[in-house]
């Protein structure tokens, strides 16, 4: 009872925005922690900003918000960090740790909603879904001529938790599945009749290439100019990863010049993004980074940012390619 006392007693300050305007999410947070204060303004929080909004709070639910040594060195109350979502490329682990804050993460909680995304972005792409849009509501009428997702390769950048749960929904369509990734899954491979592949053999043999690796010194700029010209003429690459994967001006060019059919984007390097030419072209879909943002997946992952106020253990720096392994 003591203990149960003293957590309610914490003040938590609730920085994302989508957590703080969802009634059943506030309503079990401040089931647990009454003392408990939402971003109602809905301000995206950065900087000198967010650290006047977490002074004065013991623990955290944090989304996008960059949480850096220059953040957190200058909040010595803060204790404890839930994650809302997946992505830990905001969070610098060694200041963490350097400043004894504890963080709550859990990976994958997202990977329905996600790989959902994917699937409805390939079938848009083969099927020129958004240029046909477009040319309906500016007048035009004419009929455009795609192809199936049944049959195709697909190849699949990252094998976690999205890129295992994409796997079925792939093999249902009767695809042929390609994957690449720093570790081997040799056992779902064989269950699930995936290949293994390098990079290079993916981008050059897949119809659909879909990116689903975190965003790190690794990863950052994986599909340069180069790589990016591996892909087949008739191939559609989708990114629901993280932005700074992907040499976007690059593949401006090639879906410009037809040498690649399409692309489909939910994040960019910087967001929103800034290229309107690459955001007109007719053979490119953009959407606000919404992966995550199905209400399904949303509670589980307020539910896991939840549980994660109540860790015990530091992070370890050591540990951090282990950890954004299992990111996405």
């Amino acid at each position: 009872m003591a203990a149960t006392s003293s957590r309610s007693a914490d003040r938590v300050a609730v920085c994302s925005r989508s957590f703080s305007k969802n009634p059943l999410l506030r309503a079990e947070l401040l089931a647990r922690y009454p003392n408990a204060t939402f971003n109602d303004a809905g301000v995206q929080l950065a900087g000198d900003a967010l650290v006047a909004f977490l002074t004065g709070h013991q623990k955290a639910i944090t989304a996008l918000e960059v949480l850096d040594e220059q953040v957190l060195s200058r909040l010595p109350e803060l204790e404890v960090i839930g994650k809302y979502g997946v992505g830990l490329d905001m969070i610098d682990l060694l200041a963490m740790r350097t400043h004894g804050k504890r963080l709550g993460w859990t990976g994958g909680v997202n990977r329905r909603s996600v790989t959902e995304l994917v699937i409805a972005f390939a079938i848009a792409m083969l099927r020129h879904v958004p240029a046909a849009n477009r040319e309906v509501l500016s007048g035009v009428w004419r009929q455009h001529v795609g192809g199936y997702l049944t049959g195709r390769a697909v190849g699949i950048v990252g094998c976690g938790h999205v890129g295992k749960d994409l796997v079925p929904l792939l093999n249902a369509f009767g695809c042929r599945v390609l994957a690449n990734d720093i570790l081997e899954f040799s056992d779902f491979y064989s269950r699930h009749a995936v290949e293994s592949v390098s990079l290079e053999a993916l981008l050059r043999r897949s119809d659909i290439v879909t990116l689903h690796v975190p965003l790190n010194a690794m990863t950052r700029g994986l599909l340069s100019a180069d790589r990016l010209g591996l892909m087949k003429p008739g191939a559609v690459l989708i990114n629901t990863a993280r932005g700074g994967l992907v040499d976007e001006r690059e593949l401006k060019r090639l879906l410009l010049e037809k040498r690649i059919a399409a692309a489909a984007f939910d994040v960019f390097e910087e967001e929103p993004p800034q290229d309107p030419e690459l955001l007109a072209l007719p053979n490119f879909l953009a959407t606000p980074h919404i992966g995550g943002s199905a209400e399904e997946a949303m509670l589980a992952m307020g539910r896991a940012a939840i549980e994660g106020l109540d860790v015990n253990e530091i992070p370890c720096p050591e540990s951090f390619p282990q950890m954004i392994k299992r990111d996405i």
